[in-house]
């Protein structure tokens, strides 16, 4: 499956649903179940999936993935750390897009991005195979020049910036330092975009910071999870996504 052209002014969501799979873990049943939670996100007009295979399973596992293969109608974004283990995954199972990530065992998510600069051939080598096999290829990575311009020349198709840091600085009410990263994350998009990359970006995005995030023209798509998650408990799942979107759209303007 592909995703068409984007019009002017469109922005996709990528709803994240890692988190439906964390509550279904804490009581070692079979509920909630992440497919449903998809099937939701994508009748409230999400358009993609977004699942992180961890390699301690934390939460999503490899049946919630074969299960969301078959049973969803909108593209599969396919998270995972650049191990062997997880390329024979991906390509087992060939989804729309995988994006690479730092992966480390004691972390409660994942932090920072992918140093692309410093494991680029391994990295170029770890592609190529998902390239060939139809993957559309994402590097989650920081605003560093260096990292996106590495992103370009392995192959990826796409990065995703790691909006994290803004995210934690205006929820701790430093104004000033978030403006600053926010205007590197522009910066950053501009380069990507320029490097002939699609630009995507995503981590920590809730209701009072996405605008700004969503506002930078050159990103093509949001990858947003935890927060909808938790904001489900409050409004459901399918409302949850119809007011980040609303949101996102008022971000972009009347074209949205």
């Amino acid at each position: 499956m592909t995703l068409g052209v984007l019009t002017p002014g469109q922005l996709r969501l990528g709803v994240n649903i890692d988190h439906v799979a964390t509550v279904r873990n804490a009581r070692g049943s079979a509920w909630p179940d992440p497919l449903r939670a998809a099937l939701l996100a994508e009748t409230a007009g999400a358009d993609g999936i977004t699942a992180h295979l961890r390699e301690d399973r934390r939460h999503i596992r490899d049946a919630d993935i074969e299960a969301l293969m078959a049973g969803i109608a909108i593209p599969l974004n396919f998270e995972c750390a650049a191990t062997a283990e997880m390329q024979t995954l991906a390509l087992r199972h060939r989804p729309h897009a995988v994006c690479l990530v730092p992966e480390k065992r004691e972390e409660r998510t994942t932090e920072g991005g992918l140093d692309v600069a410093g494991d680029h051939a391994r990295l170029t080598d770890y592609v190529t195979p998902l390239r060939e096999a139809g993957c559309r290829v994402s590097m989650f990575i920081s605003h560093d020049p260096r990292q996106i311009e590495a992103s370009a020349r392995i192959g990826a198709a796409v990065v995703e910036l790691h909006t994290g840091l803004y995210s934690d600085l205006l929820a701790a009410g430093h104004v000033a330092l978030a403006d600053r990263e926010l205007a590197l994350l522009r910066t950053g998009a501009e380069r990507a975009a320029s490097c002939g990359l699609e630009v995507h970006a995503g981590h920590g995005l809730t209701y009072e910071n996405v605008e700004p995030i969503a506002a930078i023209p050159e990103l093509a798509e949001l990858n947003i999870g935890h927060f909808l998650v938790g904001e489900a408990i409050f409004r459901g799942l399918g409302p949850a996504i119809e007011e980040m979107r609303r949101r996102m759209n008022l971000a972009r303007g009347p074209a949205a």
